[in-house]
């Protein structure tokens, strides 16, 4: 097992990894829209939001030496389900390999944003 940390992708704000290989897998841990450099909340609309997130699982996956291409199965979690087809607008631009996904709507995410993600990534 390998834990990955980069710079390029917000640091963890609890007490996780950023990412893990194990097996010749890359688990991601959910990633918000949070700005690497600065640590804060990058905008306040789902499609700012959901940009935001798909670099920093981007970031995540070439630190770890593989691809957006290689992503086998996300999930992803709405803060509002009435976001879904604006979100699939974003989502398609980066998970261009169709992966599984499951999708859900939360009460609650952390640090109140709308989306957030996780992937297993091939490497």
């Amino acid at each position: 097992m390998k834990v990955i940390s980069t710079p390029n992708a917000p640091a963890a704000i609890g007490p996780y990894s950023q990412a893990i290989i194990s097996n010749g897998m890359v688990y991601t841990s959910g990633q918000i829209a949070i700005d690497p450099a600065s640590g804060k909340i990058v905008g306040s609309t789902i499609e700012e939001q959901a940009e935001q997130v798909c670099k920093n699982v981007k970031a995540l996956l070439e630190a770890s030496g593989t691809s957006m291409e290689k992503v086998v199965k996300t999930v992803c979690f709405l803060a509002d389900m009435g976001d879904f087809a604006v979100f699939n607008g974003i989502y398609a631009k980066y998970f261009v390999s169709n992966p599984a996904r499951s999708c859900v709507a939360v009460k609650t995410l952390p640090k109140n944003v709308l989306v957030e993600i996780d992937t297993i990534t091939e490497l």
